[in-house]
């Protein structure tokens, strides 16, 4: 395993009462309640937290990859990301899928962008391996 070279930046949080419980950031930017899936009750959950934190992680690595590679990304790029918690046997696994609109991009530069960013982005490179991952281009 690697060790960071440079800290970039820690996120900070504290989680009280597990998925019926509160989570907030040292900063307070992150101040929400959580709730088991499908509960209805009022607040998030690990795997909504998880997607929006990948998609919009994997999307600041599609731009750099865009950059480099001279492809303009449309304004409207939007990533759809679903986090499945499901059982393996007896335990608890995840899988996820990022669905991406590049709307207007040739399919053939899209795909080396959505490409790239999935070997780059550190949540890919987190997941790569542990869980089942798909990565399409809607």
């Amino acid at each position: 395993m690697n060790t960071l070279d440079t800290v970039l930046y820690t996120g900070k949080t504290r989680v009280t009462g597990g998925r019926e419980g509160h989570a907030r950031s040292d900063d307070g930017q992150l101040d929400t309640a959580l709730s088991p899936p499908g509960s209805g009750r009022p607040g998030t959950n690990p795997e909504q937290l998880f997607a929006a934190g990948w998609s919009a992680c994997f999307e600041g690595a599609m731009k750099i990859a865009a950059r480099a590679q001279r492809i303009a990304l449309p304004a409207d790029l939007a990533i759809d990301a679903e986090v499945d918690l499901g059982k393996v046997g007896n335990g608890y696994q995840l899988q996820a899928r990022l669905n991406i609109s590049l709307p207007g991009v040739d399919p053939a530069q899209a795909q080396a962008v959505v490409d790239e960013a999935h070997r780059t982005c550190p949540y890919s490179k987190a997941t790569r391996g542990n869980i089942d991952v798909q990565i399409r281009i809607v």
